[in-house]
């Protein structure tokens, strides 16, 4: 057996004219093009979250400034926030690390692709031992397992800043969700455990997606930093992780070349009816 033999065939294979079937000619025109108004624009402080709007058919670029730093994503329907980032399934339809060309998914029923990557100044990295950046494997630092495996409350976790970030939008705690852990290198072990590895982020690398839906985005800035000092549980005595913490950047863009959208549409909920088999009663006189 050969060494391409050997590795397993994807479970989930794009067919023609599938939204699994991206035209990557389109998003590199997206990607390349300098017909851009910046509409937004924030540095995001260490230890914080902050919700913010991207609208359907405009380009959000995460960078890290001042190096490396992870930082939490959540996305919703900024309309409808029961359509929300669906984390395993955009892992199981793409990969564990996503990158230019992948797409982050919403939960069912709605089942469409709410962006597209378009840009990623960290593509291809690996630390040598298959772990990658941009992680789906795990999900956000939260005071709960905190508190269980330290004994000590902590409320700056990204949790707990997605919480705060969300409040004047009317969502709530439960509205928080797995998460994509941007500029995160992650990986499974030879035991299958997670591990996680430090940010490898210069100050200027970037993040970059197009939003296919109306989106409102939640961004925390993780209490870990860029991870290098990292220790579920650990205690010091002292906040060893602070001195890892840097902001990260947040700039949103419309397109101003209106050709570039010429053929693009929003892409629509999944076909299925919902109905699961099951038949509605009729009333009898």
């Amino acid at each position: 057996m050969t060494g391409s033999e050997s590795i397993p065939a994807p479970a989930y294979q794009a067919t023609k004219g599938s939204l699994l079937d991206v035209d990557r000619d389109f998003y590199a025109r997206i990607a390349s093009s300098t017909c851009r108004e910046l509409i937004e624009a924030f540095e995001l402080p260490i230890r914080s979250g902050k919700a913010f709007s991207v609208p359907r058919g405009y380009v959000c670029r995460l960078s890290t400034p001042y190096g490396p730093q992870v930082g939490d994503l959540n996305l919703w329907a900024r309309d409808n926030p029961r359509e929300r980032f669906w984390a395993s399934r955009t892992r199981q339809l793409h990969r564990s690390h996503v990158t230019v060309f992948d797409r982050l998914w919403s939960c069912l029923p709605y089942l469409r692709p709410m962006c597209t990557i378009v840009g990623d100044t960290l593509a291809g990295y690996s630390d040598g031992v298959g772990g990658r950046v941009h992680d789906l494997l795990g999900t956000r630092c939260d005071p709960y397992v905190n508190q269980m495996l330290s004994g000590k409350a902590f409320d700056f976790h990204c949790h707990s800043n997605l919480t705060r970030a969300i409040l004047p939008f009317g969502l709530v705690e439960s509205d928080v969700h797995d998460v994509l852990n941007v500029f995160q290198v992650t990986g499974l072990n030879k035991e299958g455990q997670y591990y996680m590895e430090p940010c490898p982020a210069n100050p200027g690398d970037y993040f970059e997606f197009f939003a296919e839906i109306d989106l409102l985005c939640a961004l925390s800035t993780c209490p870990g930093g860029d991870l290098s000092a990292w220790g579920w549980g650990k205690d010091t005595g002292s906040d060893d992780m602070l001195d890892c913490c840097r902001p990260l950047g947040v700039e949103v863009f419309k397109l101003t070349d209106a050709t570039l959208l010429e053929t693009w549409q929003p892409p629509e909920c999944a076909g299925y009816s919902g109905i699961h088999g099951l038949k509605m009663p009729t009333f009898e006189a």
